[in-house]
């Protein structure tokens, strides 16, 4: 495809990223609010968050594998009309269990464009190439990550949380047109499809499993409880019948033959560490704005500019500087130190640490995290098999979305649990705090003790400094758990293969594959690089050759072509 073409056929793609990018932005710096009102505690706060990442995570690797099988244009039109349809479902919820369930089903949604924009991406720009369009990406990163937060504040603000969940519906339609104007990919050859049933239930059932345990182990039931340890040896038991089936089965959701692949192992790894990094980073540095140094919405999503710039900036450049030189090792392995360190300094931090501090704290965790996360996915597609790349580049996203669900999950249940012990710790300080305030005061510790999360900026000022004090320490003292995974994952990244980047897209080498069969089936021998399979606009702009009937003309010389 020349420039221009790869241009137009991104357009409708990059629209869809966006959908799905400021759909999750705009509610980040208002969640706090949102849990408020529906009368949430810090167990809801995680679930909202939880709830949409267990179904992307699980999804996931379901388009993928999808995605090798089916129409991907199609799949993608699916997934973007389930995410909407979702999110505005979510906009009338009149409770914290409705807002989880709507959340839930706008996971499978997040799944599918997650997955499928890679898998497409792969269709149609080399590894080499990507760094080329990099600034686009990046663009439309900067606006939603940026924007959304900010916007979603304003909406807050000014016209109520409900709004933050309609807000994407007129773009998502504007996408769905884009996709089906521009998106033309190349048709793949028909087969017979085995879709692996049990493959799926099995992946669903075990990781829900694992991470619903995760998530209320320490909370809801006691860590060493017969019901944690019935989850627990479910979960585990179901990772293991998983693994026999896929094995064995004809068409495997995950292919085990994919962990040989020393780059593709090696990423997951990664992968884990960095997913921790972004969702956990992003939920409770917002968090922490709010409830730890008193800001609204608006202004939560402007303190945390800082990490969002040293991810898109990193993401930006390193991009470039990857496709002009064709290396990608040094600048993920410094990537992978910046978060190391980012991480652990964001374990410091206090409610009156100074800003100017915080921001050097977060810009080095965003930048690591911006020079690590889509190159991770770029070398796993750098060296993944053409008929393989759906579920290739689906595992790796599916288990950074395990990593950051887990990590969110552990880092919420870790706040949960400190927050209890230091509000019992200053439970005499609270009281006479709430005495000298009033009946304004005593409502505020009655709220507290309930365990409803409170709006902090709207408390008594003696409450709301012992309040914002102990947020901070519970939300530094969440932050241990990234620590051990960043440093789990610079070991991987330094043992990555540096397997030098491709020029051919994925529908070329694919092409190229399938050439090759048929010159060995026909004893003809094969020149690569020349052959491209056709668009759907050449099928329909060409249809006598697309049909053109055996040794006519056409027929002739479309194999003298192939």
């Amino acid at each position: 495809m020349s420039h221009r073409q790869v241009l137009e056929a991104l357009s409708g793609l990059l629209l869809g990223m966006f959908v799905s990018m400021i759909a999750g932005t705009v509610v980040s710096t208002s969640l706090p609010v949102i849990v408020h009102e529906l009368g949430g505690d810090q167990t809801a706060f995680t679930w909202v968050i939880t709830s949409t990442l267990l179904t992307t995570a699980i999804s996931t690797p379901i388009w993928g594998k999808l995605a090798d099988l089916f129409n991907r244009k199609l799949l993608i039109q699916i997934a973007l009309v389930i995410f909407v349809a979702s999110s505005a479902v979510a906009g009338f919820s009149d409770s914290a269990t409705g807002l989880i369930a709507a959340r839930a089903v706008q996971g499978i949604g997040a799944g599918g464009l997650a997955a499928l924009s890679q898998i497409i991406m792969a269709d149609i720009i080399s590894p080499r190439e990507r760094g080329r369009y990099a600034g686009l990406f990046g663009a439309v990163m900067a606006l939603a990550t940026v924007g959304g937060p900010l916007l979603g504040g304003l909406i807050t603000d000014s016209m109520g949380w409900r709004w933050n969940f309609f807000v994407a519906v007129p773009f998502a339609i504007a996408a769905l047109i884009m996709l089906q104007i521009t998106l033309h990919l190349p048709r793949h050859p028909k087969r017979r499809v085995h879709i692996d049933y049990l493959g799926i239930v099995l992946l669903s059932v075990s990781v829900s499993l694992l991470l619903i345990w995760v998530t209320l182990g320490g909370s809801q039931f006691e860590w060493d409880s017969l019901t944690s340890i019935l989850m627990g040896v479910g979960a585990g038991v179901g990772i293991i019948a998983f693994v026999l089936v896929e094995l064995f089965v004809k068409e495997p959701l995950v292919p085990m033959s994919l962990f040989g692949n020393h780059t593709f192992t090696l990423s997951v790894i990664a992968s884990i560490a960095t997913g921790l990094a972004m969702f956990g980073m992003s939920v409770y540095l917002s968090q922490y704005m709010q409830m730890a140094r008193g800001a609204s919405p608006t202004e939560a999503g402007l303190m945390t500019l800082p990490m969002i710039g040293g991810l898109l900036i990193s993401s930006i450049v390193i991009g470039q500087l990857i496709s002009r030189f064709g290396k990608f090792k040094i600048y993920m392995v410094t990537g992978s130190i910046m978060l190391l360190v980012g991480s652990f300094l964001l374990t410091t931090i206090h409610y009156d640490t100074e800003f100017w501090l915080l921001s050097i704290f977060m810009f080095l965790a965003g930048a690591g995290v911006g020079m690590t996360m889509q190159n991770l996915v770029l070398v796993v597609q750098n060296t993944a098999k053409p008929a393989e790349m759906g579920v290739a580049s689906s595992g790796v996203a599916f288990f950074r979305s395990v990593g950051g669900t887990v990590g969110v999950s552990l880092m919420g249940a870790m706040l949960a649990t400190r927050l209890v012990d230091l509000f019992g710790t200053n439970a005499e300080a609270l009281k006479k705090a709430a005495a000298a305030a009033g009946k304004e005061g005593m409502e505020a510790l009655k709220q507290l003790t309930s365990g409803t999360m409170p709006e902090v900026r709207l408390l008594p000022d003696g409450i709301r400094q012992i309040v914002e004090d102990s947020y901070a320490q519970a939300i530094a003292f969440s932050f241990w758990i990234a620590v051990p995974l960043a440093l789990v994952a610079l070991i991987a990244v330094i043992a990555l293969p540096n397997t030098p980047l491709g020029r051919q897209t994925n529908t070329e080498r694919l092409a190229e594959d399938e050439a090759a069969l048929a010159a060995v089936t026909a004893n003809v021998p094969v020149s690569t690089g020349s052959v491209r399979l056709p668009s759907e606009a050449d099928m329909a702009t060409e249809p006598s050759v697309a049909s053109s009937a055996p040794g006519s003309a056409a027929d002739s010389s479309t194999r003298s072509t192939s």
